[in-house]
């Protein structure tokens, strides 16, 4: 069964809690957030992306980059900016978007659990991603950013949850750039606490929805120092890492599309002859087409929009990984047709996250940038949970989740 443990979150005064959460590390590159932070002392980014108070040229892997985030870690304490509650708490972190509210608990996840594969994970982590931020852990010795967590809903704990936001009063609610809320409460009471503890802990298991790289390293790290410790007794801080636990009816997977950049030698007409063989093509026009049902997939080429259909027998329904969309596409088209074999690798091929919407497809390809575009039916989260469950990985760049998590409105200290 899960591990859900209360902690002494380290969290900014109110006044500077919008300012001081940012965006996650992984969704913006060193440039953009030098930008985001430019004239904001208080960003966190400063913490997770310390290579923008150093000159560009900086190797951003270099050591010189972990001891500023360290630096800058210390002097955000220092100043007050990140201060400990007197108590271990759990907390619920909501966010609306588009009118919808979900509502997670913040509390710690467990190492062992991580380790024996009661948190399941849906994607393969690269080492290097994995390393640098296991870096980052080990030099401030703490998870400054939450991992974003589904389990399955508990009834009993949505009950909790639900009277207890009523009953109080956030202490962090603000909307970011970005038009999405920010909700945090605090939760105090011990017998409140000590129930949810309890109800968590008849959850089977939990999965990994957003940041895996981050619960790799947190996880990895955490096993480093109980391997380290002579006198490791299981009870230390670094046993657990802080996440985000959102029951799974709560959230919404939105699509990840594909642009190619050339049809592998083919003309349009040869391409869509070979398209053709596999799935019932259909042209749209000039319109953006969005794909309402799974196996239906937009194509935008050369100014038009084409609905793609796969044929049957073309598929595997049975096979929770062969039924995916993606899967659909990588074999029948991207691998068969246009010999982009390796998507983690191929510089013939880029992802875009549906918030970007479909328009950004069609940016793309008529800019010449692009020659082609492929939007996607998004994944369920019954098809996230049935691969997770059968220890089946999703081919890369399958789910994309919004709201992402803000970073810096709790942080998790290792000792």
């Amino acid at each position: 069964m899960a591990i859900l443990k209360p902690f002494k979150g380290l969290r900014p005064p109110v006044d500077i809690a919008r300012d001081l959460a940012s965006r996650p590390y992984d969704v913006l590159n060193s440039d953009e957030a030098r930008e985001e932070a430019k004239g904001n002392g208080y960003s966190l980014l400063h913490i997770i992306k310390p290579e923008i108070d150093l000159p560009a040229s900086v190797d951003i892997h270099s050591q010189l980059v972990y001891d500023k985030a360290k630096e800058n870690f210390d002097l955000f304490r220092q100043r007050g900016w990140l201060n400990a509650d007197a108590a271990d708490l759990l907390y619920i972190y909501a966010q609306t978007m588009n009118g919808k509210t979900q509502y997670g608990i913040v509390g710690c996840a467990g190492v062992d659990d991580y380790m024996n594969g009661i948190i399941k994970k849906h994607e393969l982590t690269r080492k290097d991603k994995e390393e640098d931020r296991m870096k980052h852990v080990r030099v401030t010795n703490a998870n400054m950013e939450p991992v974003f967590f589904t389990y399955p809903a508990v009834p009993a704990i949505d009950t909790i949850v639900s009277e207890f936001v009523k009953a109080q009063s956030p202490e962090y609610d603000f909307t970011a750039d970005d038009g999405v809320g920010h909700h945090f409460w605090v939760i105090r009471d011990q017998g409140i606490i000590e129930k949810i503890v309890a109800l968590f802990g008849q959850v089977p298991y939990t999965y990994v929805a957003d940041g895996h790289h981050r619960t790799a390293a947190a996880a990895l790290v955490g096993n480093e120092k109980k391997h380290n410790n002579p006198l490791h007794n299981g009870k230390e801080e670094y046993n657990f890492f802080l996440a985000v636990h959102f029951p799974d009816d709560q959230l919404t997977i939105i699509d990840y599309n594909r642009v190619v950049k050339d049809l592998n030698g083919l003309t349009n007409e040869a391409f869509l002859e070979k398209l053709a063989a596999v799935f019932t093509i259909e042209v749209k026009g000039p319109e953006i087409f969005k794909p309402a049902s799974l196996h239906t997939f937009g194509l935008y080429l050369d100014g038009c929009w084409y609905s793609m259909t796969a044929k049957p027998g073309t598929f595997n329904d049975n096979d929770p990984i062969g039924v995916l969309d993606v899967t659909i596409l990588s074999r029948l088209v991207l691998d068969e047709i246009l010999d982009i074999k390796d998507l983690r690798t191929s510089t013939r091929i880029d992802f875009v996250g549906g918030i970007r919407g479909l328009g950004e497809l069609q940016k793309r390809v008529d800019s010449n940038e692009m020659k082609a575009a492929f939007a996607l039916y998004p994944v369920s989260m019954k098809q996230l949970i049935n691969i997770a469950d059968s220890g089946n990985i999703m081919p890369p760049k399958t789910t994309w989740f919004e709201p992402k998590l803000r970073s810096g409105l709790v942080v998790h200290l290792l000792d």
